[in-house]
């Protein structure tokens, strides 16, 4: 029995968010706040929202204890990008791309992952 949490549309670019994704997939859901937490990157805040929301589905929809929980895969998927101009030399124009990326983690028990 697994559940799952997922942030759209996060104004980060999905390569930042992987940096911090790929620390906490396959820890237990007390490292991975943990982890979270003490992370320079600030992505790392967003992260543990979707982590914690992860673990009330659990803790809610299918009774299971939070201390037994596993981050059983946490993936970012990229988003729509917004795109923007900067004006340049000579009259030009360059353009700024605005990324966004979708998180995703999936916690299940112990046992399961």
């Amino acid at each position: 029995m697994e559940d799952r949490a997922q942030a759209r549309y996060v104004r980060v670019a999905p390569r930042k968010a992987r940096l911090v994704i790929d620390q906490v997939r396959g820890q237990s859901v007390s490292r991975a706040g943990e982890l979270c937490r003490f992370s320079d990157r600030a992505v790392a805040e967003v992260v543990e929202k979707v982590l914690n929301s992860a673990v009330a589905n659990a803790a809610n929809n299918h009774q299971l204890r939070p201390e037994n929980l596993v981050v059983k895969s946490a993936y970012v998927d990229e988003g729509p990008t917004m795109k923007r101009m900067r004006p340049r030399a000579k009259g030009q124009g360059a353009r700024i791309r605005k990324r966004t990326c979708h998180i995703t983690i999936i916690v299940a028990p112990r046992e399961e992952a």
